[in-house]
């Protein structure tokens, strides 16, 4: 299972993380039966009625992108690891309809609030932009343009996000976070088959980390040092499990703003940290938790020096760079909290509809926008859209009408679990610097430079800050 680690860590360094599903098609409108030699006025006009229906079903599949041929748009990507991958649909999207798409990187570590902000200041403001949820919340009232109309709000119902009731972004994938784990690593070092259901509490979690140490796995998990890992995906965990669903996120947060609850007095936060200190303690960048490098840490998992990363879907690129394949049999457990094994939490992972796509109100033209909408039909509605959508980047759909499954472990993991409701939907809504002021607090903690109440005293501080 061992791979040359520094050939590796040079392959996977390109694809460090920026930050942090169905069937069906959309049919031609059936031609109407033949009509009689002499209609009647009524007649003509059904089938007026029925012209305009299928020009408008046109328009919506991509068919009618012929005017907009040369039309130039950009498409701002926050997730890094698919940069390549969207750079790859843009050149087929223009070789089937002739718009031109440029696909603008942000780059690694990089605020996507920070990155659009900017170019609205300037006045350069991609035509769409890929970004956080919480982003397009904040953002969408003053610069999105309003999509409530587009056919594909139908195929993503339970996905999309409303403001105000209306529908500003395009929710582009689905994705899940949780403790991945490396099957193959699990078994050869304990010497017996592992089943990942048999982890649904705290104890049995713990149980497996305490016998993959004894028998030789010496720290068995690992966990990044990122501020957008540690405050989005991992202290997120305590607002998503509130009980599973955004409303209620929202609920607590609210809650945690005007100070009627103290985070340290919460369940989910002391169950959280318990977990966390569980997985520091077996933490193979334990020695230097801040110095912890994300290019090697799926080289770990991958090599089989350890058998857990705590992290989610979009990590699968990384884990490929460092050796994995699609046939190797990784997954998710729970990131567990306390030892109900009746708890949602300990039975499911967390995913939801993560990245939003916006198009531009403000500053682009008119006909842009119509192309930036040509390109969003064209990756709910056409096959080659639905395909790559899937296979080239890897994406969970978040539509019900694209019908691929996906290629890698973790997303045919996380699409089983939402087949059989094994999955959490919550997406919690936070400021935008939500990540880095926290973040930078999570990173105190592991690094063992504040304890639980120091923690929780910023976490507390941060969110009364916010009224």
């Amino acid at each position: 299972m061992k791979f040359k680690k520094v050939i590796a860590i040079i392959a996977v360094a390109s694809m460090i993380m920026g930050m942090t599903a169905g069937c069906g098609s959309n049919d031609a409108s059936q031609a109407t039966d033949a009509a009689p030699a002499e209609k009647t006025e009524e007649a003509v006009q059904d089938v007026a009625t029925e012209e305009e229906q299928t020009a408008t079903e046109a328009e919506t599949t991509g068919e009618a992108t012929t005017d907009l041929a040369g039309t130039e748009i950009s498409f701002l990507n926050s997730k890094g690891e698919i940069q390549a991958a969207l750079e790859e649909m843009a050149v087929t999207f223009e070789e089937e309809t002739g718009i031109s798409v440029e696909i603008i990187a942000c780059g690694a570590g990089e605020s996507p609030y920070t990155k659009i902000t900017s170019a609205y200041n300037s006045g350069t403001a991609p035509t769409m932009a890929m970004l956080d949820t919480t982003d397009v919340v904040a953002l969408a009232k003053e610069y999105a343009l309003d999509l409530s109309s587009e056919k594909w709000v139908s195929e993503c119902e339970g996905q999309v996000t409303k403001i105000d009731d209306k529908v500003y972004s395009f929710p582009f994938c689905v994705e899940g976070r949780g403790l991945i784990y490396n099957k193959a690593a699990i078994e050869e070092t304990l010497g017996t088959t592992f089943d990942p259901t048999s982890i649904n509490s705290y104890d049995s979690l713990k149980k497996l980390l305490e016998d993959l140490r004894a028998a030789g796995m010496e720290s068995p998990v690992v966990i990044s040092k990122e501020d957008w890992s540690l405050a989005a995906h991992q202290l997120g965990f305590i607002y998503d499990t509130y009980d599973g669903t955004t409303a209620g996120s929202s609920e607590l947060i609210a809650k945690l703003k005007d100070g009627s609850q103290k985070v340290e007095d919460y369940e989910r936060f002391n169950q959280f940290i318990t977990t966390l200190d569980l997985l520091l303690e077996y933490n193979i960048n334990g020695e230097d938790p801040l110095g912890a490098l994300y290019e090697q840490d799926p080289i770990f998992l991958a090599d089989g020096d350890a058998a857990i990363w705590a992290n989610g879907c979009w990590a699968w690129p990384n884990i490929a760079e460092a050796g994995a394949t699609a046939e190797d049999e990784y997954g998710f457990l729970p990131f567990v909290l306390g030892n109900d094994t009746s708890d949602f939490a300990n039975n499911g992972i967390q995913a939801s509809a993560s990245k939003q796509v916006m198009i531009d109100a403000v500053q682009a033209t008119d006909v842009q926008r119509e192309a930036a909408k040509a390109f969003l039909n064209w990756i709910v509605y056409e096959d080659s859209g639905q395909k790559m959508l899937v296979e080239t980047a890897a994406i969970i759909p978040a539509c019900s009408n694209n019908a691929y499954a996906a290629l890698d472990p973790l997303g045919k993991d996380i699409q089983s679990r939402l087949e059989s409701g094994k999955v959490f939907s919550s997406s919690f809504i936070a400021p935008s610097d939500h990540w880095s002021v926290l973040g930078a607090s999570m990173q105190k903690y592991i690094a063992g430079e504040t304890d639980k109440a120091g923690l929780a005293t910023e976490i507390d501080a941060y969110w009364t800050a916010q009224k």
